[in-house]
């Protein structure tokens, strides 16, 4: 992970809300969020839907977007006790004892499909949650709800297609923890990866018309190191799981942990769809 230097829309943030005034991780992984939320291109005053919001990063990214006007109504199927090293219920009841509060409505252990919406939304959101999804067709069945309940859709994940050979690290770490998340039953944040072509593909297939597509940089992050670590600690698990990839999985295995200079994250691919 590189040296991170706040930016402005950053301190400004910072200083205006006083979230994580303390937290150095925090501010980086919040720099990132408001750099997607101003790729958006969201409307101030609007009401926003937010699928998949954890603990909260980009729901504060939007709702300092959207002004005080706006509303952002963020769902994860979750429970309050999960996550780490905040649980949901910490991390959302901290944000909404700040002046973002009055904008925000969390509903946390809350089945989307089973959310009921009486009025349309002017945008939905999905940013970096769609991994969390078991395949393709349980994500496909939220884009086509979604056509009947948004104007237009904002999506942003990791862009499988990395630029930097610093980054093929990260991707290695995620390849092997969607593997460990189709032999062993876990909670990981990678159960299937989920490239920008396939997402293209889900969206039109739901009925959404492509708008646009780019690069958000995030080579800086610490989430590379993370998974690293993490893919790390799983990897007996998973060759006894799956003895017949054992050849495969070393590859991949000694390819993630050559030693470098620096280890980047992998960026954030951005689509929106109207």
């Amino acid at each position: 992970m590189t040296a991170v230097q706040l930016n402005e829309q950053t301190t400004k943030f910072l200083v205006q809300h006083k979230l994580y005034e303390n937290d150095g991780i925090q501010h980086i992984q919040l720099q990132h969020r408001i750099s997607l939320a101003e790729a958006f291109h969201l409307p101030k005053g609007g009401r926003i839907l937010e699928i998949g919001c954890g603990q909260g990063d980009t729901t504060m990214a939007i709702a300092h977007i959207i002004g005080k006007e706006g509303r952002v109504v963020a769902i994860d199927n979750a429970s309050r006790d999960y996550g780490t090293p905040f649980t949901l219920g910490e991390a959302t009841d901290y944000i909404l004892q700040s002046s973002l509060g009055k904008r925000i409505s969390f509903h946390l252990e809350t089945d989307f499909n089973e959310f009921e919406v009486s009025t349309p939304f002017d945008v939905a959101v999905f940013s970096h949650s769609s991994w969390y999804f078991k395949n393709p067709h349980e994500l496909l069945s939220f884009f086509t709800r979604l056509r009947l309940l948004t104007k237009r859709i904002c999506f942003a994940e990791w862009d499988l297609h990395y630029t930097e050979m610093e980054q093929r690290s990260h991707f290695c770490a995620v390849s092997i923890l969607a593997l460990y998340s189709k032999f062993v039953e876990n909670e990981s944040n990678v159960q299937t990866l989920f490239n920008k072509t396939q997402i293209q593909q889900l969206l039109e297939q739901a009925g959404f018309h492509i708008e646009k597509q780019m690069t958000v940089d995030a080579t800086f992050l610490p989430d590379a190191k993370w998974e690293i670590d993490y893919a790390n600690t799983i990897h007996k698990e998973l060759e006894v799981a799956a003895p017949d990839l054992k050849p495969f999985l070393l590859s991949y295995y000694e390819l993630m942990n050559e030693p470098q200079d620096d280890v980047l994250s992998l960026n954030s691919f951005v689509i929106t769809a109207t």
